[in-house]
């Protein structure tokens, strides 16, 4: 069976030497759903992210609100870059973050096995997708489930913010309902 990989944002932030944590306990970045993935323009996925394209601006730490812990809250998937800096800044902030929370220190792998069920949370883990898995010749189809959770905010009180999109919810977004009939129900290739 194929992997799935986790990080530990914890571990990661807390890895940072004191300087970087305090840098980023101050920085914002723009997330996008499926920032840097690649896939056709013709695709279902990209015209369902176009239709409700979701965009946010959200603290690059973030508080557990009940451990308190801080964590690093950027994902190579979805940050698509940090605010108030130069884009020759954000990429080099970004890489090291990203490099950071890849270390394999502070991943882990799960084997899947036919009937398995994973839980992570999202406020202090971030699921990474496998970039070594060309060599297998096996579709992964994922089902994947999101509790509606809470707001995340930085160290500073810094609340995340919508910038577009409607929030994601147990219901179906505005504009998608207007095409509800058209849009196929299949599970996320990944």
């Amino acid at each position: 069976m194929t992997p799935s990989e986790w990080t530990n944002l914890v571990a990661a932030y807390e890895h940072l030497s004191a300087p970087l944590r305090a840098l980023a306990d101050t920085l914002k970045a723009e997330h996008r759903f499926h920032a840097r993935l690649r896939l056709p323009s013709n695709s279902k996925l990209v015209q369902r992210i176009a239709a409700n394209p979701q965009v946010s601006i959200h603290p690059v730490v973030r508080v557990h609100p009940e451990t308190g812990e801080r964590a690093l809250f950027v994902n190579p998937g979805f940050t698509s870059h940090i605010l108030d800096v130069s884009p020759q800044e954000s990429d080099l902030l970004l890489e090291l973050f990203f490099n950071q929370i890849t270390k394999p220190a502070y991943t882990t792998r799960f084997r899947w096995n036919n009937g398995d069920i994973a839980f992570w949370d999202n406020r202090a883990t971030a699921h990474l997708a496998p970039q070594d898995l060309d060599h297998i010749e096996v579709e992964r189809v994922l089902y994947r489930t999101t509790i509606t959770g809470d707001i995340p905010v930085g160290p500073d009180g810094f609340r995340s913010q919508i910038v577009e999109g409607e929030p994601l919810t147990s219901e179906l977004p505005t504009v998608l309902k207007k095409n509800a009939k058209k849009l196929e129900a299949k599970p996320v290739l990944s």
